[in-house]
Order: C-alpha cells, then sequence, then structure tokens
C-alpha cells in the first residue's frame, strides 16, 4: 500500500523554505501532491496556474523526485482531496509558534472530519524566517528576492518587473 501526503499551501510564490519542506517530505512518502489552494484571507499576487507552473518548475529545477505530482484545489474542504486521492496525511512546513497556534486546530479537525493526520515539519533554518508574505513585499517594493526563492521564481518576479 501506498503511502500518500499532500503539501497543501497558497505558495504564493514558492519560497526555499517551501522546496526544502517538499524535498525531505518526498523523501518520506510514496507519492506527495503539492497541493494550491486558495486562501481567501490573503490577496494573491499570483494566479493558481502560474503558481503551480513555477513550484513544478521549481521542482524540476531542484531534482526533487518524480514521485511528486503538483495540481490545484478551490472547491471544497482539504480533507475532501485527501479522501479522494487516497492521502492518510498532510504535511505542513511550520516557522515558528505563531504557525503551530494557527495550524492546530486545522489538524484537530481534518483529523476528526476524516481521519488525516497532520505532521508538522520544521524547516531549514536558513529558511525559517522567510514567508511568501516577505517575499512579495521585498519584490513589491523592488527588492531583490533571490536568495528566498527559487531560481524560476526569481526569473519571473524580476521579468514581472519590467
Amino acid at each position: 500500500m501506498s503511502r500518500i501526503a499532500v503539501v497543501p499551501g497558497s505558495f504564493d510564490p514558492v519560497t526555499l523554505g517551501h522546496l526544502d519542506v517538499i524535498g525531505r517530505a518526498a523523501n518520506i512518502f510514496d507519492e506527495l501532491h503539492v497541493l494550491v489552494v486558495h486562501n481567501p484571507g490573503k490577496s494573491a499576487l499570483l494566479p493558481i496556474a502560474q503558481r503551480v507552473s513555477l513550484i513544478q518548475d521549481s521542482i524540476a529545477d531542484a531534482k526533487l523526485g518524480d514521485n511528486i505530482l503538483v495540481t490545484s484545489w478551490s472547491v471544497g474542504l482539504l480533507v475532501d482531496y485527501c479522501t479522494d486521492v487516497g492521502a492518510s496525511v498532510l504535511v505542513k512546513g511550520i516557522r515558528s509558534q505563531v504557525d503551530v497556534a494557527y495550524e492546530t486546530p486545522m489538524a484537530i479537525v481534518n483529523r476528526n472530519l476524516a481521519g488525516v493526520e497532520t505532521i508538522f515539519m520544521l524547516p531549514d533554518p536558513a529558511h525559517a524566517h522567510v514567508s511568501s508574505s516577505l517575499v512579495r513585499q521585498v519584490a513589491s517594493l523592488g527588492g531583490d528576492v533571490a536568495p528566498y526563492v527559487p531560481d524560476a521564481v526569481a526569473a519571473f518576479l524580476q521579468k514581472d518587473r519590467g
């Protein structure tokens, strides 16, 4: 039986911290779904299709493995997606206690709703301070985001600025 996990997120844009968690999770599970979801509490910089494409390019460039599927989900509960694909685990990157406090209630509800467990994974300390929100802010003000994002994302954001 395959062990299937899902790494959900807005990935707006994907960061090196995200890739770190994705790569390590891909080494643990037989099949890993990187799931781009819409977060209604955030104003998006990139359309979902662009995020999926940038994640695919970044995973290929980093040679993270061929057991990773990148897709999106916009209708229904996250656990509905998990049930549809046979995933029993969600993997969430955690940078600080703030993330733990935010993610814990969702982890409990996801387990109660569908028996889907959540694993919290700490990022490499070199990337623990980076968030997509920070990258968006730095990029919007003309700063260099290359140290925080995969090359495909840095090139896209640079091109987008003109």
